[in-house]
């Protein structure tokens, strides 16, 4: 067979793949790695999908107008503050095309998203990793402006660590860096506060969202971007004809119409993951302190990869992330665990105590 690469972009042959989380299949296992809900979305979601499947021989809405009205009225802006795409992994690659340019740069925090690093690789385009302050905040490094620097990625909730920027930093930061920024609030639902109200006091500032953690529908794959509505009107232009599916329009619309299930279920979570915290606490893990449905578990006694190991063979699967080889320098490894239900959690935790003791 002759050499195939040799016709391919050197930036894809170079790059190394984005690996997600394992998926098992059919294997019977808790799943704690992929930080996904525990719990089925709300009941209207069901009800929503079976009625969209009566009309397949047509085309969808491009713009999902339903489910820019409801999450509209729910985050209180207008519907052209919104743009929705396949996942909000969708979203981040629309911006990243529209923004950054062959050679331009992306400022990313590290340790973070490492999707953020392929779109870059993708786009032929670089990336600065700048290391986060203990504290999880943005180092001083993360405030000085750089020339080809063309678009920020700031998670929010961060993940791994589950921690929160600052919003007076973003506000600061777009004060100083003359570039859009992306605040990524994938599982903002599971924290106290939203930088969409941030989109008023600076236009370059825009937020993206995901419907896979807090209502539930990883397999739906819906995202959405909240910005000016000028942003919105370019990025419309570079977004796929048909980027979201009439199921997954009608689902998302039903799961974002039913806030009061949102609101239990993020409860059920959030009293799970302060449980999990102190238990993990006091068997010696230094855990920081998440506003995630997952926790950030590392150790300076002992390594945590054989941890992993013990309680992937004991059917539980967590998440061993390892942040050693960066060009930002070595952070460390350790587990992000995924907030299961009580049962899935009373067992991890029972299965890790054990490994602990072996």
């Amino acid at each position: 067979m002759s050499d195939l690469q040799k016709y391919l972009r050197p930036e894809i042959v170079g790059m190394a793949p984005y690996k997600p989380g394992e998926q098992p299949g059919a294997a019977k296992v808790i799943k704690l790695n992929t930080n996904e809900n525990p719990y089925p979305p709300s009941p209207k979601v069901h009800e929503a999908i079976v009625q969209s499947t009566e009309r397949l021989e047509r085309y969808p809405d491009p713009l999902a107008t339903s489910f820019r009205i409801v999450a509209a009225d729910v985050l209180g802006v207008t519907p052209d503050h919104i743009l929705c795409g396949n996942g909000s992994d969708d979203i981040l690659t629309i911006l990243t095309r529209a923004f950054v340019g062959h050679s331009q740069m992306l400022r990313l925090p590290f340790p973070s998203y490492i999707l953020y690093r392929t779109l870059a690789h993708i786009q032929g385009a670089g990336f600065e990793e700048i290391r986060f302050a203990p504290d999880f905040q943005l180092a001083p490094e993360f405030f000085k402006p750089s020339d080809g620097l063309k678009l920020v990625f700031l998670p929010n909730p961060n993940s791994p660590s589950g921690t929160m920027i600052d919003h007076d930093a973003i506000l600061r930061l777009a004060s100083v860096l003359d570039c859009p920024i992306v605040v990524d609030e994938a599982y903002v639902d599971f924290a106290p506060s939203t930088a969409v109200g941030l989109i008023a006091k600076d236009p370059r500032i825009m937020v993206t969202r995901t419907l896979s953690k807090s209502y539930g529908l990883a397999a739906l794959r819906f995202g959405y971007l909240v910005a000016h509505p000028q942003m919105i009107g370019f990025l419309r232009k570079v977004k796929d004809s048909y980027n979201t599916d009439s199921i997954s329009i009608a689902g998302a619309t039903a799961a974002m119409s039913d806030q009061t299930w949102l609101r239990e279920n993020v409860a059920k979570i959030i009293a799970t993951r302060s449980r999990m915290i102190h238990k993990l606490r006091s068997l010696g893990f230094d855990v920081t302190e998440s506003h995630a449905n997952f926790a950030w578990a590392t150790r300076s006694d002992r390594p945590v990869f054989p941890i992993y190991e013990k309680l992937k063979a004991q059917g539980i699967l967590v998440r061993y992330m390892d942040y050693t080889q960066s060009i930002a320098g070595a952070w460390g490894d350790g587990l992000r665990i995924s907030v299961g239900t009580d049962g899935e959690i009373d067992a991890m935790l029972m299965v890790l105590e054990s490994a602990l003791r072996g």
